[in-house]
């Protein structure tokens, strides 16, 4: 499995977006890395891209017809809550 570190995802947001990061790295990478186990996927950058670009992962079935299913819904809500258990931890 493939874990992400907050600098792996400070540098794949650079080279994805001029945008400046607005959250938490550490949190970001600890979310996906969680999020990842629970579903059983082997690329915790997977689901970063599902997260921030909506880039579709096929073999989770997250996007049909452009749009997402009730599964990649599911993913996303499901990063998302890790996200801000480890962000509400820092404060």
């Amino acid at each position: 499995m493939k874990q992400l570190t907050s600098k792996k995802v400070e540098k794949y947001f650079k080279s994805r977006t001029d945008e400046e990061l607005r959250h938490c790295p550490d949190c970001i990478a600890c979310a996906c890395n969680d999020a990842v186990r629970r579903f059983g996927h082997d690329n915790a950058l997977d689901l970063l891209k599902l997260l921030f670009f909506n880039d579709p992962i096929p073999s989770l079935h997250t996007h049909s017809y452009g749009f997402n299913t009730a599964t990649g819904r599911n993913i996303i809500e499901t990063t998302q809550e890790y996200y801000y258990k480890y962000y509400n931890l820092e404060l």
